[in-house]
C-alpha cells in the first residue's frame, strides 16, 4: 500500500520537499538567520499536516528547535526521530549545474543543496509517518526533534536536551542522516568513532636564531616536534600512549565476520587515493582499521620559514594540530589528558611543550540485538529486497553520543545516503528511487517495532 500511496501523492510530496529546499538555511552564515527561522516554521507546518498532535518552534541558545509529537497510547513505546534542517554553504557556486536552492529533477534525481543532507532524508521519515497516521497503522508514540545547527557542531543541542529531558523522553531514537554502502547494497551504521583533537606548541629559544651561528648548539623546536610525533605510533601501527587501550573493546568475532563480507577491492581503494601501499594497526583489515579501531593523525604542522626561496633560520616555535579517532567506551576527556601528559613526559628539557585540547566527542555503538535495530533491518529487507549489512563508520557524529549520555537513549542510524549523492559538495542530489524505498523501509520499521 505504501508504494501506491507514494505514487498517488508524489507530486504533492515533492512540492513540499522543494518548499524546504528553497529556504537557504545555512547555519554557518549569520546573514541566513531569518532563513533558519523560516525553515523551522515550514517544518512545523509540514509536521502538523503530516498528522502530529502538536508542533512547536522552540528557542535554544542558538537556532530554534522544532519539536512535535503524536500520542497514540500512553502505555506504548515512544520513538524519537531526530534530524537537522540546516545545510552546508553551497559555494563554489560555479561548479553547480543548476541553482543549489532551486531544486531540479534530472536523470531521476533531485539536484539541490539539502536534497540528501538532511532535508531529503528527514522528509523520508515524515512522509512515512504521514502514511502510517492516515491509514491508522501507528501503534506507538512518535516524537520529532529537528535542530538547525548540526552542520556547525550542534553547539546548542546538549543544553536543550538537558533542559527538556522529560519532553524528549523515549525508548529509542531514529536518525536518517547516514549513508549506505550502495543502492544495491543496503547497510545500517552500527558504530561511530569518537574524536580527540589537540594543538601542540613547542618553544625553544626566545627568538628565531641564525642556523649557522646556533645550529648544533640549540635544540630546534621543529626537530623536537617531529621527534615527539614520531613516538606516538609504533612500527605495528599501535598508539604508544600509556593507558590508551584500557577501554578499547575488541570487536566481536561475529561482527568481524560481517565486516569481512563487505565487498571491498583493496587495489581499487589504493588507486582511488593514489597510494602504493596501505598502513595501519597490525592484525586488522583495512575496513576494521578505518572504522572500529582507534587511530592517530597529524592534521597540520608548521613553524619557521615557509616562504619562497631559502632563509637559514632556527625557529623559536613549532606547532602541530593532531587528532585521535576513538572507539566506543574510550572517553575523550580521559584520552585527552593521557595524551597531553605523555607528550609532556617524553619532551626533552631543551624545549617547553604546551598541549591544548581543542575538541572532542564520544564514540557510539548500537547493539545489533536491539529490537529497534532488528525492526530497521526488516525495513531495509522489505524495501531493498535484501538484508542490510551492519557496518561501523570511521567518522564521528558527537550528538549521537550526547543523546545516550544526556537522555539515556540508544540510537538506530537508519540512513539512506549514497556516496554519489555528493553531500557537502556542489551538485548534491538524491535519487527518487531511494526516496521512495526509504519511505517504505521506515514504514516497515514502525510496523515491526513493538
Amino acid at each position: 500500500m505504501i508504494k501506491k500511496y507514494i505514487q498517488e501523492n508524489e507530486e504533492r510530496m515533492l512540492d513540499e520537499l522543494f518548499s524546504l529546499i528553497r529556504i537557504p538555511s545555512i547555519s554557518a552564515q549569520p546573514e541566513h538567520h531569518e532563513d533558519m527561522l523560516a525553515c523551522a516554521e515550514r517544518w512545523r507546518q509540514l509536521l502538523l499536516e503530516a498528522g502530529v498532535d502538536e508542533a512547536y518552534v522552540m528557542p535554544s541558545d542558538g537556532n530554534p528547535m522544532v519539536f512535535a509529537q503524536k500520542n497514540v497510547n500512553p502505555q506504548a513505546k515512544t520513538v524519537l526521530i531526530y534530524a537537522h534542517y540546516d545545510v552546508m554553504p553551497a559555494e563554489p557556486l560555479e561548479l553547480w549545474k543548476s541553482a543549489p536552492f532551486e531544486p531540479e529533477i534530472r536523470d531521476e534525481r533531485i539536484w539541490a543543496r539539502g536534497a540528501d543532507d538532511d532535508k531529503g532524508q528527514s522528509f523520508i521519515q515524515v512522509k512515512a509517518f504521514e502514511y502510517l497516521v492516515k491509514h491508522d497503522l501507528l501503534t506507538h508514540n512518535v516524537k520529532f526533534i529537528f535542530e538547525g545547527e548540526e552542520e556547525i557542531g550542534s553547539p546548542s543541542l546538549e543544553a536543550f536536551c538537558q533542559a527538556h529531558k522529560d519532553l524528549l523522553k523515549a525508548d529509542i531514537i531514529l536518525v536518517s542522516d547516514t549513508s549506505m554502502l550502495g543502492a544495491e547494497l543496503p547497510s545500517l551504521t552500527t558504530g561511530l568513532r569518537g574524536l580527540a583533537y589537540w594543538e601542540i606548541e613547542v618553544t625553544g629559544p626566545n627568538r628565531d636564531l641564525h642556523s649557522g651561528h646556533f645550529g648544533g648548539a640549540v635544540a630546534n623546536p621543529i626537530n623536537v616536534l617531529c621527534n615527539l610525533i614520531s613516538q606516538v605510533v609504533d612500527a605495528d601501527g599501535r598508539i604508544t600512549v600509556p593507558g590508551f587501550y584500557d577501554e578499547v573493546e575488541d570487536v566481536p568475532q561475529a561482527e568481524r565476520e560481517m565486516i569481512a563480507h563487505i565487498p571491498f577491492d583493496e587495489e581499487k581503494y589504493k588507486r582511488a587515493i593514489g597510494v602504493k601501499a596501505l598502513f595501519g594497526e597490525k592484525g586488522y583489515s583495512t575496513l576494521e582499521r578505518n572504522s572500529c579501531r582507534p587511530s592517530f593523525d597529524v592534521c597540520g604542522i608548521w613553524g619557521g620559514y615557509t616562504g619562497e626561496g631559502a632563509k637559514t633560520v632556527l625557529p623559536s616555535k613549532a606547532y602541530a594540530k593532531v587528532s585521535c579517532r576513538l572507539v566506543p567506551h574510550q572517553d575523550h576527556h580521559k584520552i585527552s589528558k593521557l595524551f597531553a601528559d605523555y607528550i609532556c613526559h617524553i619532551a626533552p628539557p631543551t624545549v617547553e611543550v604546551k598541549v591544548t585540547p581543542l575538541h572532542g566527542g564520544q564514540g557510539y555503538v548500537c547493539p545489533i540485538t536491539l529490537p529497534a535495530y532488528q525492526a530497521a533491518e526488516k525495513g531495509f529487507e522489505k524495501a531493498f529486497g535484501k538484508k542490510p549489512l551492519a557496518v561501523r563508520r570511521g567518522g564521528s557524529i558527537p550528538i549521537i553520543a550526547t543523546f545516550e549520555q544526556v537522555l539515556g537513549i540508544k540510537t538506530v542510524l537508519m540512513g539512506f545516503g549514497l556516496e554519489s549523492n555528493a553531500i557537502h559538495s556542489p551538485n548534491e542530489n538524491m535519487p527518487l528511487e531511494i526516496l521512495r524505498k526509504g519511505m517504505e523501509a521506515v514504514v516497515e520499521f514502525h510496523l515491526n517495532y513493538q
